[in-house]
């Protein structure tokens, strides 16, 4: 469904998928194809159940404007956008199985319609399925990047873990690991449609920057929305990340700032894990008493900032400037 803002017209992700429409169907066709498993049927029904669930496809659309903003002409794009798709995928069946998670997309997640054993092996198959496409372009320092990118997502779900109950994790921890989990696909997706394209590295560099900012202004909106976003907005239930007791920004700040008593409420709902009726809403009252929302979306904003200044690097285009409406369009959410 196409989101419109009060003017009417379509949110930018809408506009960007418009104007890759026919390399987003050759993309999509691709995923389709490779999926595929002849002696395996449960692994086309469980990837099917989250590839065609209606994501927004945003980070291949990112290595298909990247390429077709600096001039590529080729069709190794594709084969990258349907790579990014994979990892990403991949990584999605992993984090439902380690989070418990029970909504993915606004429907059940895959463990919990399967179980935890398929949804792991099917997320290594698209992992294998993402490196065979890669390598399918013959361009090495793609491969680099993109296998890179995949190690610094296992890196950074991993420090999440040891760092998402421990109440010392402060603000610098929680970028890294954002870096880590969210923003490395999106500057490697945007980085390797440059790479793909033969741009020049300053015009490499800046599609790696723009991605970056991006992914982590991304990553903390959905953070900021999981306090106050619908079900319907989020795709999950509103307060899975309070129950998994994970840190995220608002509430690190609210830890930082926090009286004894606050203090001790934090311990025991995120360290502990000892969660209570009424719990969530009063860790939604003690995030609003510090201004946590609000440090967190001028954070966010400041991250699109970057991001929108990164494009400045790169030559005027339609393209250009509907990548730069994304950067806003992922902070208005919160705004």
């Amino acid at each position: 469904m196409d989101v419109v803002d009060e003017a009417g017209a379509k949110a930018p992700q809408d506009r960007l998928a418009a104007w890759l429409a026919e390399d987003m169907a050759a993309v999509n066709l691709l995923i389709r194809e490779r999926m595929a498993s002849r002696h395996a049927p449960r692994i086309p029904e469980v990837t099917a159940h989250l590839v065609e669930a209606g994501g927004k496809r945003l980070r291949p659309m990112l290595t298909l404007a990247a390429a077709r903003m600096l001039g590529y002409a080729g069709k190794d794009h594709l084969k990258l956008a349907a790579t990014v798709e994979f990892i990403h995928t991949a990584t999605l069946l992993h984090d439902d199985v380690v989070d418990e998670s029970q909504r993915r997309r606004g429907r059940p997640t895959a463990n919990l319609l399967w179980d935890n054993k398929s949804s792991v092996l099917v997320g290594d198959y698209l992992f294998s399925r993402s490196f065979q496409l890669m390598v399918e372009t013959g361009n090495l320092r793609v491969l680099d990047i993109l296998a890179n990118a995949s190690a610094t997502i296992a890196e950074g779900e991993v420090l999440q873990l040891t760092a998402a109950q421990d109440l010392r994790t402060d603000e610098q921890v929680y970028l890294q690991i954002v870096r880590g989990k969210t923003a490395a696909l999106f500057s490697a997706a945007t980085e390797v449609g440059g790479v793909i394209a033969d741009a020049p590295e300053d015009q490499v560099r800046a599609l790696f920057d723009y991605g970056d900012a991006l992914g982590i202004a991304f990553q903390i909106v959905d953070d900021i929305l999981d306090y106050g976003g619908t079900a319907a907005t989020i795709g999950k239930n509103t307060g899975d990340d309070f129950r998994e007791r994970k840190l995220t920004l608002p509430v690190i700040h609210a830890v930082a700032r926090a009286t004894p008593e606050e203090r001790a409420f934090w311990v025991r709902v995120i360290e502990k894990g000892d969660q209570q009726d009424g719990d969530l809403e009063r860790a939604m009252a003690i995030l609003a008493e510090h201004g946590a929302i609000e440090h967190a979306r001028d954070t966010a904003m400041a991250w699109a900032g970057r991001a929108r200044e990164a494009l400045c690097h790169l030559p005027e285009s339609e393209l250009r400037l509907l990548l730069s409406q994304l950067a806003d369009y992922v902070v208005e959410r919160v705004s």
